[in-house]
């Protein structure tokens, strides 16, 4: 049997629909894993806190490629991730939800790949639809139905970080075409997609980015609108675990057939 598996960003630290709640620890071969398993009604569902649950993890180094793996071990099939973003998109307004459908990778020193000549050889995967369309249109229903105010479509660009963006970079980055800015999304997006689970992301728009804000950002800013919008989350995944069905089939679960599939 399938499972779900949410992961929360910054702001998301706690999954409060799911019952029977215990944290757990799995050992991969790109190192420890931490998470909570729980269920909805009856249905196992995994939850990972990506920054930890006091946010002691920050973006660069986030083990990325042992979360991922360590969900793929553990059954999943299907992950619905949250992040916090700050808004290049005048359209795209604090606490709104935007559902992406591209990215651009602007991070410099993160492992974004399983396929980098060790453990499982080398593989090129596609990307051209880097997220899940069957998960998102799952999501977008979810909103729909509960009347959230969710932007179907955008461009995450990510970033490095800690530190946010500087003002130039902001307006290089609108140049390009990006919709919102995070620091988490890439490479978990891409990973996700090499070991052929479905992904999808709920980015929560905190802020107006540098230079379109005409205040300093702060980090305090980011999570007081995370906790005044964190319903909207809440209802979407509520949604999700009593509808989506983590058995169903979907080209995500054999992106890597060409190269022998994704082998654990």
């Amino acid at each position: 049997m399938n499972k779900l598996a949410f992961i929360g960003g910054t702001g998301v630290y706690n999954p409060e629909i799911l019952t029977d709640l215990h944290s757990e620890t799995i050992e991969t071969p790109y190192g420890t894993a931490k998470y909570e398993l729980g269920y909805f009604k009856d249905k196992p569902i995994v939850f990972m806190a990506r920054h930890g649950v006091n946010h002691t993890i920050p973006p660069h180094k986030i083990n990325f490629r042992a979360n991922i793996y360590a969900l793929k071990a553990l059954g999943v099939s299907s992950i619905v991730s949250t992040t916090a973003v700050g808004s290049l998109n005048p359209d795209y307004k604090p606490g709104e939800l935007v559902l992406v459908d591209q990215f651009i990778d602007q991070t410099k020193s993160r492992i974004g790949t399983f396929y980098d000549g060790e453990l499982h050889g080398v593989a090129h995967i596609d990307m051209t639809h880097p997220y899940c369309p069957h998960l998102r249109a799952a999501v977008l229903d979810a909103a729909h139905r509960e009347g959230i105010v969710i932007h179907p479509e955008g461009t995450y660009i990510c970033t490095e970080g800690p530190r946010f963006e500087t003002p130039a970079e902001i307006k290089a980055y609108r140049m390009w075409g990006a919709d919102v800015v995070g620091m988490t999304n890439v490479p978990e997006c891409q990973l996700a997609r090499e070991a052929e689970m479905c992904y999808a992301t709920i980015s929560m728009v905190t802020n107006f980015a540098a230079g379109i804000s005409k205040q300093s950002l702060t980090h305090r800013e980011v999570v007081e609108c995370m906790n005044q919008n964190i319903e909207s989350f809440v209802k979407i995944i509520t949604i999700l675990s009593q509808e989506f069905d983590p058995d169903t089939d979907c080209d995500c679960r054999h992106a890597a057939k060409d190269f022998g599939g994704f082998q654990l």
